[in-house]
């Protein structure tokens, strides 16, 4: 069954169910509400009765006193303490007994003559010689039972009619909530058979869930585009980048197979290109694994740090490693919130770039602002041209490919450096001059 169809059927359902238990509740409000009307009736008679039996002497006929008092269509009879009928008087409907079994604990009894609902009731009265008797009176509810049958029908035509505009409001909610979900079945129907990322037309406008729900499906289907173009983006860059070394290692061994053996010169030649290689593709697969980290969910603990210590961490030994001149400006102490070894990392990249394309000295300038933190990375080398500059943290992206390769560069240093500034928090921002040299800036918050 079809989720419109059961919509369809269970709001019908419920409202017909909430239309009869209303229509049920008033037809016995009413009918307790009739009750209760006829019984004040006969308690104001019973009343009046009481006040002439009190009234009347020996002399008078007890039985012409109560027809005077006799309901229209019912019975009156008067009993002593035993029991035993003193007076009755009735209309032209012959009541039997039964009809003055009343009730002693309720105000009035309901009974029924003849599939007709009657009402009776028992009052105290004074008997003309001192005996307290009971005084009986019984209503046949004629008038009542046909103002119920009225009702009843009343009732059930509202109830026929009401289920009309009732059966439309449910097909159209019906129609209303599944036609998103058919649209988006129909889309996702579609990208599985084209093998593209189709979208379905949503109101800018609408604000409600089904409209929030079509603009998560579109949003959800424009990243998944994005990740695949990424991903086979990678796949194409990584694949293109790795050919080239692995070519370079199977050339020289081809060549290192063929006269390695008898010339030295050639030998060592093809061992320090293949070892060459080979450490560049180890860095390549190293930091591609990094990026695929990235890729997910990375953890970061946050803590207050001394910045000037940590990035004094970080210089010295790449000192001692490359013996290089790593100046640090900015010696007053400066704090922020931050991961220290993630911060780290990044700082290394830096560091490294600056040192592998430039020859000279490498400064990094620290900057305390009101909000944030500066750390300036600066190299005097031969620069970025201005067109290369939006692209230079793009995953395998090099502006000189053969510079690159005699640097050992993979072109995804960057592309983690600014993977690792967006879960600090942090801004990188570039600036070069061609022939005067490259800065890099981390804008990091202190809080």
């Amino acid at each position: 069954m079809k989720l419109k169809t059961k919509i369809h059927l269970f709001s019908t359902l419920l409202m017909l169910v909430i239309l009869t238990l209303t229509n049920v509740g008033i037809y016995f409000l009413f009918e307790k509400m009739g009750h209760q009307t006829e019984y004040n009736q006969l308690l104001i008679r019973s009343k009046e009765l009481t006040t002439s039996l009190s009234k009347m002497t020996e002399e008078m006929d007890a039985k012409t006193i109560v027809r005077a008092h006799l309901p229209s269509n019912g019975a009156i009879r008067i009993v002593d303490e035993k029991g035993k009928e003193k007076v009755k008087s009735q209309s032209a409907l012959e009541l039997g007994k039964e009809s003055f079994d009343i009730n002693p604990k309720e105000r009035y009894t309901i009974g029924d003559f003849n599939d007709t609902q009657t009402i009776s009731i028992r009052v105290p009265a004074i008997w003309t010689n001192g005996e307290v008797v009971q005084v009986e009176m019984v209503q046949v509810l004629e008038e009542l039972e046909r103002s119920m049958q009225l009702l009843k029908l009343i009732l059930f035509g509202v109830t026929v009619v009401a289920m009309i505009p009732i059966t439309v409001s449910s097909i159209t909610l019906g129609q209303i909530v599944t036609q998103p979900i058919e649209k988006l079945t129909k889309t996702m129907s579609e990208s599985q058979k084209s093998g593209t990322y189709e979208k379905i037309n949503v109101s800018v406008e609408g604000k409600d869930e089904l409209a929030q729900m079509g603009r998560t499906f579109n949003d959800m289907m424009e990243q998944l585009e994005q990740n695949y173009k990424k991903q086979e983006q990678f796949v194409s860059n990584a694949s293109h980048e790795l050919k080239t070394p692995l070519t370079v290692i199977e050339s020289y061994s081809r060549l290192l197979s063929r006269r390695g053996f008898e010339n030295r010169e050639v030998a060592e030649e093809a061992v320090e290109a293949i070892l060459s290689e080979s450490v560049r593709m180890k860095e390549m697969i190293a930091q591609m694994l990094e990026l695929a980290k990235s890729n997910g969910p990375l953890t970061f603990e946050f803590s207050e740090t001394e910045i000037h210590s940590l990035v004094e961490q970080v210089i010295q030994p790449m000192r001692h490693a490359y013996s290089r001149n790593f100046s640090l400006e900015g010696n007053l102490p400066v704090k922020a919130m931050t991961d220290e070894n993630r911060l780290k990392q990044l700082l290394f990249i830096l560091l490294d770039n600056a040192r592998k394309y430039s020859d000279g000295d490498i400064k990094t300038v620290i900057q305390e602002h009101e909000k944030n933190v500066s750390i300036s990375v600066m190299d005097f080398g031969n620069g970025i041209a201005e067109e290369h500059l939006p692209h230079i943290f793009d995953r395998f992206y090099r502006i000189d490919k053969d510079r690159n390769r005699k640097t050992g560069g993979t072109g995804l240093g960057l592309a983690i450096a600014k993977e690792i500034a967006g879960g600090l928090g942090a801004e990188l921002k570039i600036e070069s001059i061609v022939g005067m040299g490259t800065t890099i800036r981390i804008l990091m918050p202190k809080k």
